[in-house]
């Protein structure tokens, strides 16, 4: 989504309130969530979701709390608002673990950006967690239909936004006819034989191989697309090719824009020619750096996330961390860090020691964004 809310009226919470859904692409349940307000004018800057029950967490909340807020601040933040989503009515009570983690906020706040405000949404209002006036915070809260009148939330809907209900529903990926994931089942286990005996016969064998499994990508994405002609269903060599890093790494320089060739020649040889390897690099830098990051084209993502979903779609249950991680970052990549993170917990489930897909975690947790978005906010 490239709508962009230029200024929040902060002095009405309920529109910090009604962006936030939009902004994640969901509604966030049991979860502190933090929105930078940079100069000038409280500009929205970063937000941060992390689960309530970490920041809860005694002896874990504390330092979470840390790390997020040095992360605003990093982001340029004059202010800081905390939201926390409870499933709780009135959460006001002084026994409310609410209170633990607004305390843990506001102790790691406190020395950058001085007190804190914290809103609190329940299922069926929204109220100041300091605020005792029943006049302007009433028992069970203000009605969240007031929301849906806001400024924010009015331009969001007619920017054609939509918010998910949860959490997971922003990753539905379906699975593919029975008959029709058995028929790719026996596709990819005749390429995962003739990958093994690519490497029985030697370089030139494998590098074969890999060519063909990056022009499976190719014909993967001209099918979802709509373009191509082959009769062959390119998603168990597709599937196949992926488990070799070789050819992962080539789609995902292939999800590059303006990379041509580079991901099939990038699979030709026991190592990439110096300058394939040089112009990798070039390419990887337009999805990390912070001085060179580029923004994805949304089209082309689209594309190539439909492309990746199908595979996964089609794939073996429990054996799709490849593709996972490769939807994982490009997700990242567009700035969709709630997706993301989805995306790589069920990437590492199915092998929770793909490297690739830690990495990019740990990008994650670390909250740091794609090098496009670095730089737009330097």
């Amino acid at each position: 989504m490239e709508t962009e809310i230029e200024t929040i009226r902060v002095s009405e919470p309920r529109e910090v309130l009604a962006y936030i859904p939009h902004r994640l692409g969901f509604r966030p349940r049991d979860s502190v969530v933090l929105v930078s307000l940079r100069p000038p004018r409280g500009r929205l800057g970063l937000i941060m979701r992390m689960d309530l029950q970490d920041v809860v967490d005694h002896e874990r909340g504390p330092q979470l709390a840390r790390s997020a807020i040095a992360t605003m601040d990093r982001d340029g933040a004059r202010r800081i608002i905390c939201v926390l989503y409870s499933d709780g009515t009135d959460p006001r009570g002084r026994t409310s673990p609410l209170h633990d983690a607004a305390h843990h906020v506001r102790e790691a706040a406190g020395g950058p950006f001085g007190d804190v405000e914290v809103l609190v949404s329940t299922p069926t209002g929204y109220l100041d967690l300091d605020c005792d006036d029943e006049r302007c915070c009433p028992r069970g809260g203000r009605p969240l239909r007031d929301l849906e009148s806001t400024q924010v939330g009015a331009h969001m809907v007619l920017a054609g936004s939509t918010v998910a209900g949860s959490r997971e529903d922003l990753v539905r990926i379906g699975r593919a006819d029975d008959q029709l994931r058995r028929s790719v089942g026996r596709v990819r286990r005749r390429w995962e034989v003739r990958g093994a005996q690519a490497r029985l016969a030697g370089p030139d064998a494998v590098s074969r191989w890999r060519l063909d499994s990056v022009r499976a990508w190719r014909a993967a994405v001209a099918r979802v697309d709509g373009t191509g002609t082959a009769r062959a269903a390119p998603w168990g060599r597709l599937e196949a090719g992926l488990a070799d890093r070789r050819v992962r790494d080539a789609v995902l320089v292939a999800l590059v824009p303006g990379t041509g060739d580079l991901a099939e020649r990038c699979v030709v040889g026991a190592m990439p020619a110096p300058a394939d390897d040089a112009a990798m690099a070039a390419a990887l830098r337009l999805i990390m750096d912070g001085d060179e990051g580029v923004e994805p084209p949304r089209e082309l993502g689209a594309l190539h996330a439909r492309t990746l979903e199908a595979v996964v779609a089609h794939g073996r249950a429990g054996h799709q961390a490849p593709a996972l991680t490769l939807l994982g970052m490009l997700s990242w990549w567009e700035g969709d860090g709630a997706r993301a993170q989805i995306l790589l917990e069920r990437a590492l489930e199915h092998d929770p020691g793909y490297r690739l897909g830690r990495m990019v975690q740990d990008l994650l947790r670390a909250a740091v964004p794609p090098g496009w978005a670095r730089r737009t906010a330097a």
